[in-house]
């Protein structure tokens, strides 16, 4: 009977085989891993990734990440490449091919199909003395002694490697390009992720109110404002300029501490010297913002020109938290 105990033993024996198969790869960069990074850095054309079976997948994945990281790409299916997609390759790009064993059926076929075009081959294979390393340009090397799969069949260790060694290329080519979060986002901007790199304040102002008021304004018409426009304050102004905010708090606490507020004004009660930020403002920046003074509320001012309110709400509702 398989217990609990057997199971997590079971997990653990299988990390730790592909741990250990990872770990030998470091023996296996050499000369070729070099001259590899090279011509894909050089290279005028894109990245063209192909292989077959689970081979395959971890093709469309480097692809994925060669993408997302300066590296234009193109997943290529071995198996469909002679079916017409060959007509993807342009003179300028650099091939990748993976294959465990190098020598399938499909992976024979392509390979002169490949070379044909003159372009840059570069084999990422488990054995450097198949017909697919022979007829490469270079040979990234992905032996693993066994697979972590208790038959030793299912691709596990060996596929893992071919991931890791697509992931030591990526970022090779990442610090050759000095690729910066910045450029991350460019190819990022959906979701979190994209929001948190690329959303500006005024993303998020744009179409918003802007309360407003004069220090000489009734008490009783600051409330109005705040109420009307929803965002719980109000920037005052005099002469284009901001020279306070009044919260619902500042509200609040002047009810507690008077008796009557008919003689009251905008200046009586507002906080001096809110804290202002740019449109152009990161929002993650303007969050930080928020949190390091517990406020709810930015002001918002393009060279001292009021531009509106960046509401703690308008952040969240973003999703970048």
């Amino acid at each position: 009977m398989i217990t609990k105990e057997n199971i997590l033993a079971i997990a653990k024996k299988t990390i730790l085989s592909e741990s250990e198969a990872i770990t030998k790869l470091i023996d296996f960069l050499d000369e070729n891993f070099y001259e590899a990074v090279q011509r894909i850095y050089e290279s005028k054309g894109r990245l063209i990734v192909t292989g077959i079976g689970k081979s395959a997948i971890i093709a469309q994945k480097m692809v994925a990440t060669f993408n997302s990281t300066g590296t234009p790409s193109m997943f290529l299916h071995a198996a469909e490449a002679i079916h017409g997609d060959l007509g993807m390759i342009q003179n300028d790009d650099v091939i990748i091919c993976i294959s465990k064993s190098g020598n399938s059926p499909e992976i024979k076929v392509l390979v002169p199909l490949l070379k044909r075009f003159g372009n840059t081959l570069i084999a990422i294979t488990g054995n450097t003395t198949s017909f697919l390393a022979k007829g490469s340009d270079l040979v990234l090397n992905t032996t693993v002694d066994t697979e972590a799969c208790p038959i030793n069949l299912a691709p596990t260790n060996s596929t893992t490697a071919q991931l890791v060694m697509g992931d030591a290329l990526a970022v090779c080519l990442m610090e050759m390009r000095d690729f910066k979060p910045e450029d991350f986002a460019v190819y990022h901007p959906g979701g979190a992720l994209g929001k948190k790199l690329l959303l500006r304040v005024k993303d998020m102002i744009e179409h918003s109110l802007k309360p407003a008021v004069t220090p000489d304004t009734s008490i009783k018409k600051a409330i109005f404002e705040i109420s009307e426009k929803r965002l719980g304050v109000t920037a005052v102004i005099e002469d284009n300029k901001i020279v306070g905010i009044i919260t619902d708090g500042d509200i609040r606490r002047m009810l507690n501490d008077v008796d009557t507020i008919a003689d009251l004004t905008a200046k009586d009660i507002m906080s001096k010297n809110p804290k202002v930020v740019s449109s152009e403002t990161m929002a993650v920046d303007a969050l930080n913002i928020l949190e390091d003074f517990s406020i709810t509320q930015l002001i918002v001012a393009d060279n001292g020109e009021y531009k509106g309110v960046l509401h703690l709400h308008d952040i969240l509702k973003e999703g970048i938290v």
